[in-house]
């Protein structure tokens, strides 16, 4: 079967929701466009931010610990949602749907998340945006993940993993079972973009959620570890070539 890109999505807010397109354009030596434009401080994050900000905002990338992150509370990975008329529309099963500018609204969604988060972890403080992207990567990277290599996992962990818990950007189908490892180094062309892959994503705490409850269902870290001899579940990419691409362009590596 030859390979084909089946799903593009995008994470508007860092570790809070995430939507699906049908096309972006990609630009040499950038993030997908959009793609974690803005996050959420906490108290523990504002005193790295604080040192290097300008009219307000960060004008710098921050580590991801400076952030609200799935890792710190589960809940996080079951919101869903993305840009809808101009407004970023929110779902959670345990919270009422929440539409809002995040331009001018950021408070509303600091309320919104606060029964979300541990009592006991830092408190999310507001909503920014950053000078570049706040991905957890200081470099311009895309992720690309393989739904062969999903449905391995599935079919050997014994429950169905789903797209949505890795917040991935660019899902390819047609690919051997991590086939993508073996690309470390070497040039991907899907539609008109070129991309060179990096290196390997290793995988953290959140990926234990069930994105459709926010509970833990598995210990995924130490399932990848067990079941293949690493912690990995996909690969970065630098786009080297930029260009328009969409669902089901084709993918030669």
């Amino acid at each position: 079967m030859t390979a084909h890109l089946a799903l593009i999505r995008r994470h508007p807010i860092k570790s809070v929701g995430g939507e699906g397109l049908d096309a972006v354009t990609l630009e040499p030596g950038r993030r997908l466009p959009g793609d974690r434009e803005w996050a959420i401080l906490t108290e523990a994050g504002e005193r790295h931010a604080l040192a290097s900000q300008t009219d307000g905002e960060p004008d710098r990338w921050l580590p991801k610990s400076c952030f609200l992150r799935g890792v710190a509370s589960l809940d996080l990975q079951a919101i869903t949602g993305g840009w809808c008329d101009g407004l970023l529309h929110l779902r959670h099963p345990r919270r009422p749907d929440l539409a809002l500018d995040p331009e001018r609204e950021g408070d509303r969604l600091i309320d919104w998340l606060r029964p979300l988060w541990p009592a006991e972890a830092p408190a999310p403080t507001r909503l920014v945006r950053g000078a570049g992207v706040w991905t957890d990567q200081r470099a311009p990277l895309i992720s690309v993940l393989s739904l062969s290599s999903l449905a391995d996992l599935a079919g050997r962990c014994g429950i169905a993993p789903g797209t949505d818990r890795w917040r991935g950007n660019l899902w390819i189908a047609g690919w051997a079972p991590w086939a993508e490892r073996a690309l470390i180094g070497r040039e991907l062309r899907i539609g008109a973009a070129l991309l060179r892959v990096t290196d390997h994503i290793g995988r953290c705490d959140a990926t234990g959620a069930d994105t459709a409850t926010g509970r833990r269902d598995i210990d995924m870290v130490r399932t990848l570890e067990s079941l293949y001899g690493h912690t990995d579940f996909g690969v970065f990419a630098e786009v080297v070539t930029g260009g328009p691409i969409r669902l089901q362009d084709q993918v030669h590596a």
